[in-house]
């Protein structure tokens, strides 16, 4: 491991180099491997290392190639990665940091033994208390310090698919400003990779902003009926190990002028947010499970109910009084 300094540029801050790397009591690797670590159990989303030119322009790809052949030393590599983000820390809401890069050996992807490098960066320092004793009393002492296991960014690059920019999973910490995607973009230049995990996520997002937010503009439909296809297209996703346009359409949408208009917003869709889902690919269960969270299925009334919809649709009415007072009239068989 070696550490660094990388404060923001733009605001005049330093970027400390440290001479040589970290000396790590082997009592401590246990608990700093897993502070590390830990976090990218969840990180489903696969990424690699571009250019819009060519892939030998992305200057932290090359530092690493460089790495993993040996031709730079690491130290030096981690100096090289340093001086590069200083350089992209340029917005003057970018907190300065500092910047930790690790070598693991012998970690598995794939049923692939392989040598990885991490690089993470911590922006944040909380107090803490520290309790000291001798043998009359107690002393309290006050500092403040850094949770390794709470970094505000960090990524792990594993020694595979080198000539397609390397396998990288990726954390971050990001708001939506304009500074926030400097370290996946500016520095380290990703893309995210087109695998199930990606196309699964991505074909349940843009199903759920057209039930919620398309459909309405163009079809006279009720709240209950929108969850009712909410629901019935959370079931597909489920049920389903294979996703299939034209069957999703068919048991799902079924309306021909529905199908129509999800076919014409799909397109928008992928060529707005610059993305390709197929017609047919096989689901990730894990971003099936992720993106589930997003179709609720309640239906809120005023500030006085909300009623979850999971099943039939049938047993739901809606009305209106005498007096002109909406009401839902709900069927049911027994309570629970």
């Amino acid at each position: 491991m070696s550490i660094h300094y990388v404060g923001n540029k733009q605001n005049d801050e330093e970027l400390t180099i440290s001479k040589k790397q970290v000396s790590i009591d082997k009592s401590f690797l246990l608990i700093l491997e897993a502070n590390l670590l830990t976090r990218f159990i969840s990180a489903n989303e696969e990424y690699k290392f571009t250019h819009a030119s060519a892939l030998k322009f992305n200057e932290c790809y090359v530092t690493l190639q460089e790495l993993f052949s040996g031709e730079t030393a690491f130290h030096k590599a981690t100096q090289n990665l340093a001086k590069q983000l200083f350089e992209k820390s340029m917005h003057p809401k970018i907190k300065g940091g500092e910047l930790y890069v690790c070598e693991f050996s012998d970690m598995e992807l794939d049923g692939k033994v392989l040598d990885v490098v991490g690089i993470f960066k911590t922006e944040e320092k909380n107090g803490f208390y520290e309790v000291g004793r001798n043998e009359e009393s107690f002393s309290l002492t006050y500092t403040n310090g850094i949770e390794l296991s709470k970094f505000s960014k960090g990524c792990l690059i594993f020694n595979t698919h080198e000539k397609q920019g390397y396998k990288v999973f990726l954390i971050d910490n990001a708001g939506k400003g304009e500074e926030a995607q400097y370290w996946r973009d500016d520095f380290l230049g990703l893309a995210q990779v087109s695998n199930e995990f990606h196309q699964t996520s991505q074909v349940m997002a843009m199903t759920k902003t057209y039930v919620t937010k398309q459909l309405g503009e163009e079809f006279e439909v009720s709240k209950t009926d929108q969850i009712d296809l909410l629901n019935r297209s959370a079931d597909y996703f489920k049920m389903n190990p294979v996703f299939d346009k034209k069957e999703f359409e068919q048991d799902v949408l079924q309306d021909p002028g529905i199908i129509k208009s999800f076919r014409k917003y799909d397109e928008h869709y992928q060529q707005e947010h610059e993305i390709d889902i197929p017609d047919s690919f096989e689901m990730s269960t894990a971003a099936v499970k992720k993106q589930s969270k997003i179709f609720k299925s309640v239906l809120k009334l005023d500030y006085n109910f909300h009623v979850y919809i999971h099943g039939d649709r049938e047993m739901i009415e809606q009305g209106k009084d005498e007096d002109g007072r909406k009401y839902y009239k709900i069927y049911f068989d027994k309570e629970r």
